[in-house]
């Protein structure tokens, strides 16, 4: 069998290596060190954000947004079904209830039409998420979360560096989070970022990043000493990762270089043969800058899906499903106050199947690919 093509492979692409014995050899491989202040600064220049907080995770961002806001037993939080458990788990873990709302066929982000209809005055927060960097109708979200007073928190751990009308994704809401998890476009095989957009929940995030202590303010010399002040947690991540972080980050052109090619490589070969396939391609939408975080295609039927996964696996290339919908596993019915359709969520769900996509994927690699899908695909349809 030829060499096996993976669906993720995390690329070095400059000093990381360099920057991480830097940090050992610093003496400060805790968060909080010389490459964290680095990475924020690099961070706040992306996202014009008020301050960005590194974590140890996306996840663990999401779940800041919502101690921050005071979420608890008794307030709602409306998220997509269409999303990974840690946009919903994040504000079930604080007592919210979950409203799982649909999301769109064209941005496969939260759907504003059946968001209207979830909202009321227990609604907290809307949370949404840019599939493959690619925008939600945040516009229209901000609008309906402020309807009820509730916060609009964008999940934007595909989308760095993607923007929507000349903003970059994820200045629109509250805040915003980031992921750096191994299968993301800039990496420290794991870790993330909580992008904060209103100077009134700096102070409120910097306690939680410092373990409910003042420390931030003893260190701008505010304070001769810090103390416990209120909830908070070992959110912060290690400079050895966010060392990793910065060398990514200074090769972002080349990074988004390399990730704009492989996607208009897979468009330009799966083009031809979407008709004759029965396929669909993912949404390019007008005002907006991709992130090209993943390529995907929508195969006719579930079916049809599982047979293609199979035949290309066995001839040595790895592409997958994604999200199964939240609305109906065992936790989001536990979780939730009411039953609901999602009916594009449902759909998308069984059909959607992901290509392999990282930074090194050669033109060769991606001709072989494309060549496996079709021929796996019409065997499927005889």
């Amino acid at each position: 069998m030829r060499d096996p093509i993976p669906f993720n492979r995390p690329c070095l692409m400059g000093r990381e290596l360099e920057y991480i014995a830097q940090a050992i050899e610093s003496g400060h491989t805790s968060c909080g060190g010389p490459f964290s202040t680095r990475a924020v600064d690099q961070l706040k220049s992306i996202t014009n954000a008020r301050d960005v907080l590194l974590t140890t995770s996306c996840t663990d961002a999401l779940e800041m947004t919502a101690m921050i806001l005071g979420i608890g037993p008794g307030d709602v939080v409306i998220v997509p079904s269409f999303t990974f458990t840690s946009t919903a788990l994040a504000f079930a873990r604080q007592g919210a209830t979950l409203r799982f709302c649909d999301i769109e066929r064209d941005t496969l982000g939260l759907d504003p039409n059946d968001v209207a209809m979830a909202l009321d005055d227990r609604v907290k927060a809307v949370a949404t998420v840019h599939y493959a960097g690619v925008p939600s109708n945040v516009t229209e979200l901000d609008r309906l979360a402020a309807s009820v007073g509730a916060a609009l928190i964008e999940d934007n751990a595909h989308g760095l560096f993607a923007t929507h009308e000349r903003r970059p994704l994820g200045s629109f809401g509250r805040f915003s989070t980031l992921s750096f998890h191994e299968t993301k476009n800039f990496v420290c095989g794991e870790g993330g970022a909580l992008v904060i957009n209103e100077d009134r929940d700096v102070a409120a995030a910097h306690v939680l990043l410092d373990k409910g202590t003042n420390r931030k303010q003893f260190l701008d010399g505010l304070v001769d000493k810090y103390t416990w002040q209120g909830l908070g947690s070992s959110f912060g991540l290690s400079d050895m990762l966010a060392a990793f972080l910065c060398a990514q980050l200074e090769e972002a052109e080349a990074i988004r270089h390399a990730r704009r090619s492989v996607a208009v490589t897979y468009r330009q070969l799966l083009e031809p043969l979407a008709e004759d396939l029965g396929i669909a391609l993912p949404y390019e939408p007008l005002n907006a800058t991709p992130a090209d975080h993943m390529f995907y295609v929508l195969l006719p039927s579930a079916a049809v899906r599982a047979s293609v996964i199979s035949g290309m696996r066995s001839r040595g290339v790895f592409p997958t499903f994604h999200y199964v919908p939240l609305h109906s596993s065992p936790a989001g019915a536990m979780l939730t106050d009411r039953s609901h359709e999602c009916p594009v969520t449902d759909d998308v769900s069984a059909r959607l199947l992901r290509l392999p996509f990282y930074n090194d994927l050669t033109a060769a690699e991606i001709d072989r690919v494309v060549r496996t899908f079709a021929e796996v695909l019409r065997a499927a349809h005889e």
